[in-house]
């Protein structure tokens, strides 16, 4: 019989990807999926199943992180061999705004979610989203035993839910890992993240159809890597003989202002002549440097990255055009890349 999975933010980039890669696998998925009056799957409407098709390997449930009962009850009926917990509300600079909601939906959602576990007594393996957030001030380079100094209410959420996987994998016996995702990226980013910000304002500016780009700090240091790779590691983590926490990470760093000229240069344009400084878009209190080390994820999951942020910026770039030039000709479009 093949595995079946619970994913969480299916809808996201990850769960999206993620949810291609197990499908790949022979697995059954099911995703949680929040209502809403508009629709929110364009990511995954390629793979999507409606209940008339017999024998169905891609399921949506509605349901949300806010309400344990029905975890429970979808947990018990569905008995998934793997659960993937993505879904948060994952913009930093948004968290400064809603706080209280980040911290439930964010935070206090992997408690639910744990609890469920336990509550539906299903044998299952957990996957908790971790962040480089949770990091902070420390210097990098950041690594499994580096301390954590979260600068966000995002990033405080995922250190409470970082350490409640672990407790629950120390008090009960649980198989909950965590994956410490250093920044990844695709063309499935959602349009307010820095880099796929980025990546459209150069297509349409190159279009003709936008005159600038107004950004905050450019002098941020991330490590980026493609957000497909990541999701490899995640199924990875699931895969062990026992339960660890990983960091999954290129290595290496660029500063917004760099991935802003590999963006730009792509389609032969000066990005100095377009950008502009916004002091909106500023966190409250700044993380200036997150660079992952990944030496165990290589070394025990035998994961290693090959997408680099210059081959980053030139992916997003071209799929952003691409997506542009289709809409302007009126084809129906998705983003596959």
């Amino acid at each position: 019989m093949s595995k079946s999975a619970f994913i969480t933010g299916v809808t996201g980039q990850d769960g999206s990807y993620l949810a291609e890669l197990l499908l790949s696998k022979g697995y059954t998925v099911h995703g949680l999926l929040r209502r809403s009056s508009s629709f929110n799957t364009e990511r995954i409407d390629h793979i999507y199943q409606g209940p008339e098709e017999a024998q169905r390997s891609f399921i949506l449930h509605y349901g949300d992180l806010s309400d344990g009962v029905a975890l429970v009850n979808l947990l018990r009926d569905v008995r998934p061999d793997e659960i993937y917990n993505l879904g948060a509300q994952s913009h930093v600079r948004v968290s400064f705004s809603t706080p209280l909601y980040t911290s439930d939906v964010t935070g206090l959602s992997t408690v639910r979610l744990l609890e469920a576990v336990r509550a539906s007594g299903i044998d299952t393996r957990l996957y908790q989203a971790s962040s480089s957030e949770m990091f902070g001030t420390s210097p990098p380079p950041q690594n499994e035993k580096t301390p954590f100094h979260p600068r966000s209410p995002y990033g405080c959420a995922k250190a409470f839910g970082y350490w409640t996987t672990v407790n629950y994998r120390e008090a009960y016996g649980l198989f909950a890992v965590n994956g410490i995702l250093f920044n990844h990226e695709s063309p499935r980013r959602g349009e307010t993240f820095v880099t796929r910000k980025i990546s459209r304002a150069v297509a349409r500016i190159k279009a003709g159809l936008q005159d600038c780009l107004y950004l905050g700090n450019l002098n941020a240091v991330r490590d980026w890597g493609y957000a497909p790779e990541y999701v490899e590691a995640m199924w990875r983590m699931l895969q062990c003989n026992e339960p660890d926490d990983y960091v999954v990470a290129t290595g290496e760093a660029a500063t917004v202002k760099q991935f802003l000229e590999l963006a730009f240069s792509h389609v032969d344009l000066d990005w100095t002549e377009f950008v502009r400084y916004d002091p909106s878009y500023e966190r409250p209190s700044e993380v200036n440097a997150l660079i992952g080390d990944a030496s165990k994820a290589q070394e025990k999951l035998s994961w290693k990255p090959s997408v680099r942020v210059q081959e980053l910026a030139r992916i997003m770039v071209d799929a952003d055009v691409a997506l542009l030039a289709a809409g302007l000709s009126g084809q129906n479009v998705r983003v596959s890349a």
